[in-house]
């Protein structure tokens, strides 16, 4: 078949791979290019536990003063707080325990072998050399910092996520670069990171145009339909049609999801990173400091610091607020470092209320195809997702419930 794959992030590269290995001819068609969104600015972690979403009970409590501490992770735009309010109804409705436990079930199913999944995808090509195991731990200021936050190890304690609970002066026997920082520190087993993101990304895509695919720079302007089936994108390169489309657009794909049925209440994540280039000392490990709720990841050169919510729409330009804040966070957490300089980004998550993916078909027809709503795991479960799309095409069951993630919940919607 023919099939057009809408997005050149992780998720839209990883599924045309895995449908040109399935044999078929695959174009990908992206407005700017591979890993030029969410792809390239993440933390590079490939959280295996990442099955616990932001949406706890403890959000209820938590959010209105996070909103009004200046050192807090949480940002909104307030010019765009009317537009919010309808979707952030949604959001919050999801923020009870059963939530959580469908949430934690559901994405322990996509997320569990992601470093394997990985390698399947990598292996052979360019991009292996960016794929590492090295663990993804959690560092607590204080031992009472680690035991509040209980609920979410119980949560992962059910799902099997392995990880071991270590002094601060017992791991920095192995890892020095924290000094006393963390009195408590949580290594997850069974995880891994990608050294370079956007690299990694860049090498797949190009290893899949040297395998014989092909890379379409356009914008997608809208779709054609008829009698409620797509029939094709309209974009700046002209009408292209094809037996098959699958959408993997990220934070972009609420508008053409509508259009197509697929009423998913949905916004936009404004997530930040500051990277220090060259720097003086480099951590061993990705560190999510828990007090601020930021990573910072070793990567090719440079060490990472990425995290920050900020909701604000897809069209109002980075805040400076959430920028200062990693800047303070990093310079108190690792006082001695030096560097040449520092780069800023700030790019988008795509976020849908209940945080869970839209993997599947989107009607009954099987014609088009959605794969984007990761929120913060989209690296990590890019690759299984391409696979088990592509599994669909070829009418192959994958072994995995797909029910949480089936595009089609939200067509009364």
């Amino acid at each position: 078949m023919h099939i057009l794959v809408a997005g050149a992030g992780i998720v839209g590269v990883s599924t045309a791979i895995w449908l040109q290995r399935a044999g078929h001819d695959v174009t990908i068609v992206d407005r700017e290019g591979p890993a030029s969104g969410t792809s390239h600015g993440n933390a590079g972690v490939l959280a295996a536990g990442g099955v616990v979403p932001v949406t706890t009970p403890s959000l209820f409590k938590s959010a209105p003063g996070m909103l009004l501490r200046q050192d807090s992770p949480l940002f909104i735009r307030w010019p765009y707080f009317p537009k919010l309010l309808p979707f952030l109804a949604k959001y919050m409705a999801h923020a009870t325990n059963n939530h959580v436990d469908h949430y934690a079930r559901s994405m322990n199913t996509l997320l569990h072998d992601s470093y394997d999944q990985h390698m399947a995808l990598a292996k052979g090509t360019p991009a292996e050399r960016f794929v590492g195991d090295q663990d993804y731990c959690f560092g607590y200021k204080t031992h009472a910092d680690y035991l509040a936050d209980s609920y979410a190890w119980g949560k992962r304690d059910a799902q099997g996520v392995e990880y071991e609970v270590l002094t601060g002066s017992e791991y920095a026997q192995e890892d020095s670069a924290f000094g006393t920082a963390f009195e408590t520190i949580v290594r997850c087993k069974n995880h891994g990171r990608i050294s370079d993101p956007g690299a990694y990304v860049k090498a797949l895509a190009e290893h899949f145009v040297e395998q014989g695919g092909t890379l379409e720079i356009a914008t997608i302007n809208d779709v054609d339909m008829d009698g409620g089936a797509i029939t094709a994108l309209d974009t700046s390169a002209g009408r292209l049609a094809a037996d098959k489309i699958v959408f993997a657009l990220g934070p972009w794909s609420k508008q053409i999801a509508h259009k197509l049925g697929v009423k998913v209440p949905f916004e936009s994540e404004r997530g930040y990173h500051i990277e220090l280039v060259n720097p003086s000392h480099m951590p061993k490990n990705s560190m999510m400091v828990a007090s601020g709720k930021f990573v910072l990841t070793p990567m090719d050169g440079r060490l990472r610091a990425a995290g920050v919510i900020e909701f604000g729409g897809l069209e109002a330009g980075p805040s400076k607020a959430p920028i200062e804040l990693l800047k303070r966070q990093v310079a108190t957490l690792l006082p001695d470092i030096s560097y040449d300089s520092v780069v800023e980004w700030m790019g988008h998550r795509p976020a849908p209320a209940d945080s869970l993916p839209l993997i599947g078909a989107n009607d009954s027809s099987a014609i088009s195809y959605s794969a984007f709503g990761h929120q913060h795991v989209g690296l990590t479960g890019g690759p299984k997702t391409g696979r088990i799309i592509a599994d669909l095409i070829d009418g192959k069951k994958p072994n995995i419930d797909l029910a949480p993630f089936d595009p089609r919940k939200y067509a009364n919607s």
